[in-house]
């Protein structure tokens, strides 16, 4: 049975939901709450990423930012960010869509979202810039562990380590909870 409400782009929109609710939050105080801060992982070819082409050509298909200490002219909107980082003292705006999310983690409370997304390139996808190939994740909501995180490196976005693959949920030993489960099977 085909799903015509298409459940697995609701979910994943409702989950992006977070993200921008928590980022809206930093926007308008200007700071990070506590310990919190984020790693942020995005395709950098998805519609609607405006990057410089300085990051275009080092990180072609996706890159992770962490929002952390330092950054300036954080706006958000329903459909996209928009952020100021520096990377290796020379700083950058950055624009990326919601939909070119395809991880958040903030490990000062081990919490983390993990999409599944593909750019579209067929007629038949809907036109939300990247169609979900399964499901979103949500990934452990507990007590923070920082010991497990990589060493920040000094090429970093706000001063803070940059992560080119999403090793956090696997050395974290976070549970996953996949909503497949919920999903009907046809």
């Amino acid at each position: 049975m085909k799903d015509h409400i298409r459940y697995d782009i609701l979910a994943q929109d409702a989950l992006r939901s977070v993200i921008r609710k928590v980022l809206s939050e930093v926007a308008a105080t200007g700071s990070l709450p506590g310990d919190h801060h984020f790693f942020i992982t995005f395709l950098t070819n998805a519609p609607g990423v405006r990057i410089s082409a300085h990051l275009k050509e080092k990180y072609a298909e996706q890159m992770t930012i962490v929002v952390q200490h330092q950054f300036w002219d954080l706006r958000v909107t329903e459909s996209y960010f928009e952020i100021g980082l520096s990377f290796s003292d020379r700083p950058e705006k950055l624009h990326i869509p919601f939909a070119a999310i395809r991880g958040f983690y903030d490990p000062s409370v081990n919490f983390e979202l993990e999409f599944d997304t593909m750019i579209a390139d067929n007629e038949d996808a809907p036109d939300v810039g990247l169609v979900p190939t399964s499901t979103a994740e949500v990934i452990g909501t507990g007590e923070g562990n920082d010991e497990d995180l990589p060493a920040p490196d000094e090429d970093q976005a706000g001063g803070d380590a940059k992560v080119e693959a999403d090793e956090e949920s696997e050395k974290s030993g976070a549970q996953v909870v996949s909503l497949d489960s919920f999903r009907k099977k046809s």
